[in-house]
Order: structure tokens, then sequence, then C-alpha cells
């Protein structure tokens, strides 16, 4: 077993609760600590477009949607896994900073739309790129036929989630 942090906690663990199998901590705690380390190199590249991590991906979700660029208000709060009521927040600051527009639907009247500016979609282009340099970056740090294996169990567990 590596000497981490991780590994200082299922010893202390083990040694307090002998009784307990504390090897899930082995995978879990490391990932968690390895979710938080991630996070902030990602959140360094946002950053530098005056962007937070929510507002980039709504800017990614309305991007990757294509011509014309947009989609429901619903629609981007289950594509980015938040509540409708923070989505409405992320919104209005794109909004408010004109990355993006609300409109009526052309489909449901009742309906909206969020639409990519102009504005936006330079923007999101440029912090996309880089965010993929980043991400390479990162992932430079492993072997590719290593980051290769970790891809495939992670989809294989990941999906046991989402099914």
């Amino acid at each position: 077993m590596t000497d981490d942090h991780v590994a200082r906690i299922q010893q202390e663990w083990a040694r307090e609760r002998p009784d307990l199998d504390v090897t899930p901590q082995g995978v879990i705690g490391r990932l968690h600590r390895l979710s938080a380390h991630l996070t902030e190199q990602l959140c360094v590249v946002y950053r530098r477009f005056g962007l937070g991590e929510g507002e980039f991906d709504v800017l990614a979700a309305l991007r990757r949607a294509g011509e014309p660029f947009e989609r429901a208000p619903g629609e981007l709060a289950a594509f980015t896994m938040v509540t409708t009521g923070a989505m409405t927040k992320r919104i209005d600051r794109l909004e408010r900073d004109g990355l993006v527009a609300r409109r009526p639907s052309a489909s449901d009247g009742r309906g909206r739309v969020v639409a990519l500016t102009a504005a936006g979609r330079e923007l999101i282009d440029q912090a996309f790129t880089e965010h993929m340099r980043n991400e390479r970056r990162l992932l430079d740090d492993l072997a590719p036929e290593d980051a290769a294996a970790l891809e495939v169990l992670l989809t294989r567990w990941l999906a046991r989630f989402e099914l």
C-alpha cells in the first residue's frame, strides 16, 4: 500500500476498527481527493476566461448543441446536473455578461430557449481549446496505456450508476 494521506487514514481506521474492511477507502478516498485536485486544476482555466465551472458547463452545452447553439433551460439543467433554480442563476449571469440570450422557443409558444451570442461562442471556443490542452497536460502524467485502462474501468463503473 502506498504511504499517502489515504493510506494513513486506512491504517488508523484499521487500528481503531479492525472488525471493518477499510480497503474500499483506498479507491474511494483517492478518487475523492483526486477529484478535488482535478477540479481545482480545471477551474484555473475557467477563471482565465472569467468563468466559473457552472458557467463554462452552460456555454459548453450550448456550443455542443450545434447550430443554432441553443437549448431549453430545463435541458441545460439536466445536461449540467443542477436544479432549474441554479441554472437560472447561471443563465442570468451569462446573459448579463452578453454571452447568452433568452428568447421564445420557435417550437413551443410558451417555452423559452437560451442561445449563445457571438461573444459567447467566441469565448467558449477559446476556453474549450485551452480546457482540452489543460486536460491533456493532466493526463500526460499517466502512461497512455494507463490512461486508456483507467478510462475503460471508470466507464464500466460509472455505467452502473447511470443506467
